[in-house]
Order: C-alpha cells, then sequence, then structure tokens
C-alpha cells in the first residue's frame, strides 16, 4: 500500500469541511479540459451568492425544510392510491 493510501483513514477523520475541500480538489485533479470563463463565471456566482446571504438579502430555509415542501406539492398532484 502506497503513503498516500496509508493515508486515507486519517483523511476521512477531517471535519467535513475539510474533506469536502479535498474532494473538490480531487475531482478537479481528474478534468483534463478546465474552461477558465466557466470556472470565473461560477466564482462570480458564488462570491455574489454569499453577499447575499451575508447581507440578509436571501430568504434561506434548511434543506430538509425545502424538501418537505417539495414533497407536500408532488404528493398533493399525484396522490398515491
Amino acid at each position: 500500500m502506497s503513503v498516500a493510501a496509508e493515508k486515507i483513514p486519517e483523511v476521512l477523520a477531517l471535519p467535513m469541511s475539510d474533506r469536502a475541500f479535498l474532494a473538490h480538489q480531487l475531482i478537479a485533479s481528474l478534468e483534463d479540459n478546465v474552461d477558465a470563463d466557466a470556472e470565473a463565471q461560477w466564482n462570480e456566482v458564488i462570491d455574489r451568492r454569499s453577499r447575499e446571504m451575508a447581507g440578509g438579502r436571501l430568504d434561506t430555509r434548511p434543506e430538509e425544510e425545502v424538501i418537505r415542501d417539495i414533497r407536500t406539492k408532488l404528493n398533493a398532484r399525484h396522490p398515491t392510491s
């Protein structure tokens, strides 16, 4: 087993945000064709949305609440027999 593979349990013990960052970096390293313009545009969107959230200009709700509301609307349209 390589030294890198031996580090996997240590990496899995990291906080979720660190693991997410590492996962993003690993996936990005697999991409051969990186569209720099698209990457820059996504970064602008992320920055703008982050500022909107920090400034209280967005109506944010917990994920569970959003999913529950979507399921309620879907069930209202297609009730189970």
